[in-house]
């Protein structure tokens, strides 16, 4: 029995050693076959108002999926929305004096204007008839030359204020000036463009998401006083995404853009994710820090960047990779994602 328990042991021992072995055993290079490691990466967008004030309301949390167009945040709108109205306000009161002065002067103002020329002008006449006739009794001594120099005087005022009468009753008829007109009209185009200052001042008290992605980070919250170009939060872009490696100036000759390519992730063994070969730095940089191999550290390397596809959204942010490129296999005119992988989304090179 004891032995038994012995043999069961060994055989365990044995077992177990050779599992560890497997999993951990150093993949020996294929000739065909480059094999790169790095990270994944994407892109992320920070967003913020372009108008200040207090953070009314946060409409996403962190791990939120945001669609484009969708709103996010608001800030408290009351001076906007008041400035807005102002705006309008004035365009409405300068289009009122437009309309008038294209309407021209009633009928009865017309009128009025004409019958106070048809007064002014009895008047005048009248004045000069009182005139004439104490000039004529002047030689006969029976008027005074200061009566006759006032009616003359009164008389050419009368004519002065007939002349008046008259042009102020064409005037009337004929309406606006041209000229006032084309300077309603500027007030008019310029107060239109503080409304639609004003308009896009209210727009943007409510942030939206610009594309779709998920949300990574509030960096304000509800209370907050937001400034313009501040970051409220941090939009992390789903698609295009990559894994970021480096190429050893001895391999740079082996790959070109649009090779096919598979990725493999530890958190998914054996599950591959079909890539292709995006972007080759054109630019030597030492190796960076996060290569720890002591014969790498002082090597030339090239950044590449292997695009993948991942309708799942499995492949986060500094996830380690692996990419195995086949450099037998053609690069790929315009590689994209298959409409089965990736739901009819096709991701830029």
């Amino acid at each position: 029995m004891k032995k038994r328990f012995l043999l069961g042991l060994v055989l365990l021992v044995v077992s177990a050693y050779f599992v560890w072995h497997y999993l951990h055993k150093t993949v020996e290079p294929q000739p065909n076959q480059l094999t790169l490691y790095g990270n994944v990466d994407l892109r992320q967008v920070n967003l913020a108002f372009q108008v200040s004030g207090q953070i009314r309301e946060m409409l996403v949390t962190e791990g939120s999926e945001v669609k484009p167009g969708q709103e996010l945040a608001a800030i408290d709108s009351t001076r906007y929305q008041a400035k807005l109205d102002s705006a309008k306000a004035n365009v409405s009161a300068l289009q009122a004096e437009l309309d008038k002065l294209l309407s021209g002067n009633r009928a009865e103002e017309i009128a009025q204007a004409k019958n106070t020329y048809l007064a002014t002008r009895t008047e005048a006449q009248q004045a000069q008839s009182s005139y004439e006739r104490l000039k004529s009794l002047l030689p006969k001594k029976l008027a005074s030359q200061d009566a006759v120099d006032n009616a003359k005087a009164k008389a050419k005022a009368l004519h002065h204020q007939e002349i008046a009468a008259y042009d102020a009753w064409k005037v009337a008829e004929l309406g606006a000036r041209d000229e006032d007109l084309v300077r309603v009209r500027a007030q008019i185009a310029q107060a239109q463009a503080q409304v639609a200052l004003a308009q896009k001042d209210f727009d943007d008290t409510v942030l939206r998401s610009p594309i779709g992605g998920i949300v990574r980070d509030r960096v304000l919250e509800r209370g907050d006083l937001a400034q313009p170009q501040q970051v409220v939060m941090t939009l992390a872009v789903q698609n295009p995404k990559w894994v970021r490696a480096y190429i050893a100036e001895n391999d740079l000759g082996k790959i070109k853009l649009g090779m096919p390519a598979e990725i493999l992730t530890d958190s998914y063994p054996g599950k591959t994710y079909r890539g292709w070969v995006g972007y080759i730095s054109p630019v030597a940089e030492f190796t960076p820090k996060s290569v720890q191999t002591e014969e790498l550290r002082t090597q030339l390397v090239y950044q590449a960047r292997i695009y993948s596809c991942d309708p799942s959204h499995e492949l986060r942010l500094g996830m380690p990779a692996t990419v195995t490129i086949d450099l037998q296999k053609l690069p790929e005119s315009a590689p994209d994602c298959d409409v089965s992988q990736s739901s009819g989304q096709v991701l830029p090179q």
